[in-house]
């Protein structure tokens, strides 16, 4: 059986126990509180607590005995550990909800959440044991079939064909454009809406470096598979990407781009990791502040996230976030990074693996954007990147929207020549169904612009239909009424940006919503 990615979740969450106190196996179960306490956050957490705590207590002493688990009860310690997560969301309201209550209600909801704590502390230090045991027995299985099998290197071992996309990201089956997309309907990254940065290198020649970036090392742009699509091939090793003329970056901003992989098996190393460095220096070194991501590509096991900084030259923080994307990775995945002053956050494909709230030091050390690569068997293993986008904002287009009336957007992407959303699109989209929820009597015309590739006719079809799928995103997944909607194509009649250049091109593919 493979582990499910439920098991990243389960760690993240057992960890926040990590400081508790040894809990051993019980012989005695513990007893449901009786009562209610007449708080609803405050029933509601012991009630879900000691839900959380029958699942689990069916297998005391499984740990002790090192009794091997079923498939099956494997999933429900798994299914049970996820829904801590919420359970864990609800707990600092209840005992806030506590404060404004009288003295009896106190002291038993204290007693109550107090007992739930321990049943909720017992469960995930059961299933930790189990799951962890069973997680020992497929690595040994794993690294059996990686010592015995020999491994294929050709381009079918982690990549996949690509599509040609002038919109801002890459498309391939089973890559995030095939996915269906009610898995990205919660997705909440939103991407700046001023273009600083964007490089799909159609200006450069295939076999160059691209003229935007800067390296110590090597590196080409190539085409994958006989597709259009343009890639940069980074080289692992002492080598260090970046932009030169992206200085200043401002407090807030986002960074998004595309990864494609070759060569990826089971003998990857534990250190292929793909690093993402902001810097505050135009030097190959990191520099004395720094905040530094490494991406795992390591496919035996799923070896986590490094997350670190520097300040003046001492780390301040350094930690390893449990993380396993190992299939992500092998399907031309999707990274998207919001930074919002000190608080950064990152998602892979439509899921958030990052969310630190002071990782970066502030003071407007953060100018430089970097890339690395480590631990890449350099001729047999690949990595490139294409489509980087760096956009000023991305916190709350809500706001802008309901108060200025008027919001544009580069950052909703379709395929090339289409109308079809791209996944991760709709964390904008999510955002502007929120603000007509927010603001029941406003209607929006929602306008599709385009760049000037391709005949005028053309574009100004394009552009309605890319406005009229907007509208049908925002009905069909968000349940917005049809009639508080219109829509209407300007084609390529109305640049905001210069159609020589590709970053240009980028700012003119944009959808307005204005309030009618």
């Amino acid at each position: 059986m493979k582990f499910s990615t439920k098991l990243v979740l389960s760690f993240l969450i057992l960890g926040f126990f990590t400081s508790q106190e040894t809990i051993q196996s019980q012989t005695k179960r513990l007893k449901r509180p009786s009562s209610r306490v007449g708080i609803a956050s405050v029933d509601k957490f012991v009630r879900e607590s000691f839900d959380l705590y029958d699942k689990v207590y069916r297998y005391d002493g499984y740990a002790e005995r090192g009794q091997a688990l079923e498939d099956d009860d494997l999933e429900i310690l798994i299914d049970a550990v996820e829904d801590a997560e919420g359970v864990l969301a609800t707990a600092p309201n209840a005992i806030a909800d506590l404060d404004g209550a009288g003295v009896l209600k106190q002291g038993k909801g204290t007693l109550q959440i107090n007992r739930a704590k321990k049943a909720l502390k017992y469960s995930l230090k059961t299933a930790k044991k189990l799951i962890t045991e069973k997680k020992k027995q497929q690595d040994q299985t794993d690294d059996e079939i990686a010592s015995n099998d020999p491994v294929s290197n050709d381009s079918s071992s982690g990549s996949s064909s690509q599509n040609s996309n002038s919109n801002g990201a890459a498309s391939s089956e089973g890559s995030n454009t095939s996915k269906d997309i009610q898995i990205y309907s919660k997705f909440d990254f939103v991407p700046g809406d001023e273009l600083l940065f964007f490089d799909d290198y159609s200006s450069d020649f295939i076999g160059d470096f691209p003229s935007k970036w800067n390296t110590n090392g090597g590196g080409e742009i190539v085409t994958v598979n006989q597709a259009t699509q343009r890639w940069l091939k980074i080289l692992p090793g002492f080598r260090t990407y970046y932009i030169p003329d992206l200085v200043e970056l401002p407090d807030e901003f986002t960074i998004e781009f595309d990864v494609l992989t070759k060569g990826l098996s089971r003998r990857t190393s534990s250190a292929a990791r793909l690093v993402i460095l902001l810097s505050e220096d135009n030097k190959f070194t990191p520099g004395k502040n720094n905040v530094e991501i490494q991406l795992p590509f390591c496919q035996y096991a799923p070896v986590g996230m490094y997350v670190q900084n520097l300040v003046n030259g001492k780390r301040e923080i350094y930690n390893n976030i449990a993380a396993d994307i190992r299939q992500q990775v092998l399907n031309t995945p999707h990274i998207s990074i919001a930074v919002n002053n000190q608080r950064f956050r990152l998602w892979v494909n439509e899921k958030k693996y990052l969310d630190v709230p002071r990782l970066l030091p502030g003071g407007g050390f953060t100018k430089y954007l970097k890339f690395r690569l480590n631990g890449f068997k350099d001729g047999t293993e690949d990595l490139f990147l294409a489509n980087v986008k760096v956009a000023k904002g991305g916190v709350d287009l809500r706001r802008q929207l309901i108060n200025e009336g008027k919001f544009s957007t580069n950052g909703i992407l379709f395929d090339s020549g289409s109308a079809k959303i791209q996944p991760q699109s709709y964390g904008i989209i999510r955002q502007i169904s929120q603000a007509l929820q927010q603001v029941p009597e406003m209607r929006l015309n929602i306008i599709g612009h385009t760049d000037a590739d391709g005949s005028d006719d053309a574009n100004m079809r394009l552009s309605k239909k890319r406005a009229d799928a907007v509208k049908d995103a925002l009905i069909s997944i968000y349940n917005v009424a049809s009639d508080r909607l219109q829509t209407e194509g300007k084609g390529e009649t109305e640049p905001v940006g210069d159609n020589k250049t590709a970053d240009g091109k980028a700012q003119n593919r944009r959808v307005v919503f204005v309030k009618i």
